[in-house]
């Protein structure tokens, strides 16, 4: 088992260090931020999804969310591009906004997909991913779920020969505990508040640990490719000799004759009850749980009216063990993730306190699972409304609805008293700029003005602009957008003698493609629409992706124009540099925008009409504190006061 282990590890780390390094991890930070508007390069495209899916495949003991898998497949935006298809069709993959509507379908096709659950997935993708959300989105999601799930069943329908292997086992409802009568008093609110305070106390414990980790593996994989070889060897290693060492610490129980149609002990690839090491007639509780799939184990220590099945000692290794792999596991060049690993661990627990409290609750110790891993997830990754109906579905049990509400809202609640959910400290520690809902109550304090003095002067260029000044822009920053500003104006009323005017923002890849259509003129003028038209197309404006360095420009031409008024943005969005930070962010996030151009407060003659230029990076809390440590004091005062 180790060395399969270790050669499946390998592959997967082989494809994520070598090809697609963005392929590692669990995903759902990258997809928040693209959402939110960071394009990160190379985030969806083709190789990266055939690493994943091949990685994933690898992992025989994955700790992953595979909600990943089919988002990947149906969300590759950039294929067109990448592929030099120019089909009609195709020129929705070149919009932004249909880029994130698909990308957000995926993402909730994918947690459909991985736990059967339709709602649960379109309310994952309003709760969790998408930053803009409209009521267009919604029916397009849940369409998606629906489609899933009707492919799911006709698989599984066609799978009942045995021709699937362990795919066809089962239904939809992936953990059914349907058949227990859920019966609880006002006693039993004290267990479920316990389990919701410990979910909250545990799950922001797991991030505290798991952020300084992190860190560390940070360290680790900055080395270089070999290193990030060797770690994830090193885990695959250590998982196998805890995998198949530690049940030979659990004592072998007899099997419970009287548990209809069930086969024990199991030899098989599927079963509740391992015979590891026991005699015939006997089963080992802790091989139950280790030696078999995540969704067996979660089957297993979810299951109803089966009080003896497991020990306390037994659940208590297999809690610990989860968490010190989950922690391990997460971060190294594997495609892994946090759902199947939190659900175990907080399963244990929920059970091992319904052990506990068996004396005093009438609750069943299967539902207790259930309830402790909703509050782990909620204590850790701090979602509640999805996650309610996502264990809804996966349970089949309608009862459980109100205690379950109540210990998200207590896990949640405990959790952020500590710290942010596990997807932001993601999105930190990989460096993504993501804009949060509200501002910090200090950015109130400066305005977009101030932000700018402290920036490099803003680059601008003249609406009919030489090819030379042009290039040496484009080589010497790496701005994506660039004021086109006109000289000796002369407005409708004021000075006779002109002013300047900001016609508008032309974007890096318009000048770039300029520069290699040659698109240039001998003499400084204006060019008419027709001219623009006959030179370029909606698809060529579109594409992205070209670089400086691929254009080739002659010594002549660097004395030659072009005419950048027809390519430029005449309609910016644009602020007086007396509007506080705090505005600038909630302005630019709720839009959408990817530059925003700061306006003097005065427009005098002779007043340059573009005092800076402010971007996503520059909206970025620590990065406004790196340039304004006085405020530093004030940063730990709680959002929206």
């Amino acid at each position: 088992m180790a060395g399969a282990n270790f050669l499946l590890t390998l592959v997967a780390a082989v494809l994520c260090v070598c090809f697609a390094p963005t392929a590692a991890g669990p995903g759902i930070p990258e997809i928040k931020a693209y959402l939110n508007g960071v394009d990160t390069p190379n985030m969806f495209d083709n190789r990266k999804h055939r690493s994943r899916c091949r990685g994933l495949r690898s992992r025989k003991r994955r700790a992953t969310s595979t909600h990943r898998q089919l988002h990947r497949f149906s969300t590759r935006p950039r294929w067109p591009d990448n592929y030099r298809i120019k089909w009609r069709w195709l020129r929705y993959f070149n919009n932004d906004r249909d880029r994130r509507d698909l990308i957000t379908c995926g993402s909730s096709s994918g947690v459909c997909a991985a736990f059967r659950a339709p709602v649960g997935g379109v309310l994952f993708a309003l709760e969790e991913v998408a930053t803009w959300w409209r009521s267009a989105l919604l029916w397009r999601t849940f369409f998606s779920t629906a489609v899933v799930v009707v492919v799911l069943r006709a698989v599984m329908e066609y799978c009942k020969t045995g021709d699937c292997g362990l795919f066809g086992k089962g239904g939809l409802i992936m953990f059914d505990v349907s058949g227990v009568s859920v019966r609880y008093h006002v006693v039993d609110i004290i267990p479920v508040a316990v389990i919701g305070v410990l979910g909250g106390l545990l799950g922001s414990l797991y991030n505290h640990i798991l952020h300084k980790v992190l860190k560390v593996y940070n360290v680790i994989n900055k080395k270089g490719k070999l290193h990030k070889l060797l770690l994830s060897l090193s885990v695959s290693i250590f998982t196998s000799v805890c995998l198949y060492g530690l049940p030979f610490l659990a004592k072998c129980q007899p099997c419970d004759t009287s548990l209809p149609n069930t086969t024990c002990p199991t030899t098989g690839r599927d079963g509740n009850f391992k015979q590891f090491n026991c005699p015939k007639g006997y089963y080992n509780d802790l091989a139950t749980l280790l030696l078999t799939t995540n969704d067996d184990a979660v089957r297993s220590i979810f299951s109803i009216n089966t009080p003896t099945e497991f020990n306390i000692f037994s659940l208590f290794i297999f809690f610990a063990l989860y968490c010190i792999l989950g922690l391990i596991t997460f971060g190294i060049a594997v495609p892994s993730g946090l759902f199947l690993p939190i659900i175990l661990m907080g399963s244990a627990y929920g059970r091992l306190l319904g052990i506990a409290m068996s004396p005093y609750t009438k609750i069943d110790q299967g539902l207790y699972a259930v309830l402790g891993a909703a509050s782990l997830m909620a204590g850790s990754m701090r979602m509640t409304v999805s996650l309610c109906v996502i264990f809804l579905e996966l349970t089949n049990n309608l009862l459980l609805l109100p205690i379950t509400m109540l210990v998200l809202l207590i896990a949640k609640t405990v959790g952020d008293c500590f710290n942010p959910s596990i997807y932001e400290i993601i999105l930190e520690l990989k460096g993504l700029p993501f804009l949060d809902a509200n501002p910090e109550p200090w950015m109130r304090n400066i305005t977009v003005g101030e932000l700018a003095d402290v920036k490099p002067a803003v680059v601008t260029l003249n609406g009919i602009e030489k090819v030379g000044r042009i290039v040496e822009v484009l080589k010497n920053t790496t701005h994506n957008g660039f004021p086109v500003v006109d000289s000796g104006v002369i407005p409708p009323i004021g000075s006779p003698n002109g002013a300047n005017e900001l016609h508008g923002l032309v974007l890096r890849a318009h000048l770039i493609l300029v520069l290699k259509k040659k698109w240039f003129l001998q003499e400084r003028r204006r060019t008419g629409e027709w001219e623009v038209r006959e030179k370029f197309t909606s698809i060529d404006l579109a594409e992205r992706g070209a670089t400086i360095e691929e254009v080739i420009v002659t010594k002549d031409e660097m004395e030659m124009y072009v005419d950048l008024h027809p390519l430029t943005n005449t309609t910016p969005y644009t602020v007086v540099e007396s509007m506080s930070v705090a505005k600038a962010m909630v302005l630019f996030r709720q839009v959408g925008l990817r530059h925003m151009i700061i306006l003097p407060k005065y427009q005098a003659a002779g007043v340059f009409p573009v005092v800076g230029i402010l971007t996503r990076q520059d909206l970025i809390a620590h990065n406004i504190l790196s340039v304004f440590p006085h405020l530093e004091r004030s940063k730990g005062t709680k959002k929206g006061q």
